[in-house]
């Protein structure tokens, strides 16, 4: 799945670092967290490595 929004995208490089154990889950908030519990390190790094040049700031 693709991000939607530029939030949604730097969400999910956030809690794919913490897979990849380059940072403390414990670090994670809101979204991030979830995702980080939710997610496969494959879906993350689909949904983190979306370009982001066309997305809204946030989701509407």
């Amino acid at each position: 799945m693709k991000a939607q929004s530029k939030a949604q995208q730097q969400a999910a490089g956030a809690a794919l670092s913490a897979k990849l154990g380059e940072t403390d889950p414990e670090d994670l908030q809101g979204a991030s967290k979830e995702m980080y519990d939710d997610m496969s390190e494959d879906e993350l790094d689909e949904m983190a490595s979306t370009d982001h040049d066309d997305l809204p700031d946030r989701k509407s």
